[in-house]
C-alpha cells in the first residue's frame, strides 16, 4: 500500500519536524511516499545520495524515479521528445560524412541542428539534436549508428519539447 500526502509549499513549511528541500518545486505540489528497502539497498542509495550530491534521499529517488519515466515513455509511447544522437566516427571512410548528412537531410522534421568535432587521429565525434515521436527518433538513431565507419551511436532522449521559435506561415487558400 502507498501512502500518498498532497501537500503545498506553504504546507510544508508549517510542518513541526524539520525536512530536507530538494529545491524549488518545479512540478507543483508534493506527494509524499513511503517505500520499503533492504538494508543492502538502503546503504547503497545513501553512497549514491553522497557520491552524486543529491540534497536527501527524496532528490535521489525523484531522479531515479523520473529517469525510469523517461526511459518508459521513450520505449512505449508515442510522445514527441526531444534528445541528442551522439556519433562517434572515422571521417576517412569513404563517403561517410555525405551519407551522415543525406540522413540528416531525409529526417529534416526530426533534426533540429547538429555539430561535429574533429578528434586527434582520423576520428570525429558528432552531436545531432533531434525531436519527435521516440520510435521515429530511435529509427534515424538505427538508421546512421548502422553505416560503415560508424563505431559508436547512443541516444539520449528527455521528456520535453523544444518550443516553437517562430509561427507556421499560414497557407494561402
Amino acid at each position: 500500500m502507498v501512502e500518498r500526502t498532497a501537500r503545498t509549499k506553504r504546507q510544508s513549511r508549517k510542518s513541526a519536524r524539520p525536512t530536507l528541500s530538494a529545491g524549488p518545486a518545479k512540478r507543483g505540489p508534493v506527494s509524499r511516499v513511503t517505500i520499503s528497502l533492504s538494508e543492502d539497498l538502503l546503504t547503497d542509495l545513501d553512497h549514491v545520495v553522497s557520491e552524486r550530491g543529491f540534497q536527501s534521499r527524496s532528490q535521489a529517488v525523484a531522479d531515479f524515479v523520473h529517469r525510469a519515466l523517461v526511459e518508459t515513455k521513450s520505449e512505449k509511447g508515442e510522445d514527441v521528445m526531444v534528445g541528442t544522437i551522439t556519433l562517434f566516427y572515422d571521417h576517412t571512410v569513404g563517403g561517410l560524412q555525405q551519407r551522415l548528412a543525406d540522413l540528416q537531410r531525409r529526417y529534416i522534421d526530426e533534426v533540429i541542428s547538429s555539430l561535429h568535432v574533429h578528434l586527434t587521429g582520423d576520428k570525429t565525434l558528432e552531436v545531432i539534436l533531434v525531436q519527435g515521436p521516440a520510435p521515429k527518433l530511435r529509427a534515424v538513431a538505427g538508421e546512421m549508428g548502422k553505416l560503415r565507419g560508424v563505431i559508436s551511436e547512443h541516444l539520449q532522449l528527455a521528456a520535453a519539447i523544444i518550443p516553437q521559435l517562430h509561427p507556421l506561415p499560414s497557407k494561402s487558400r
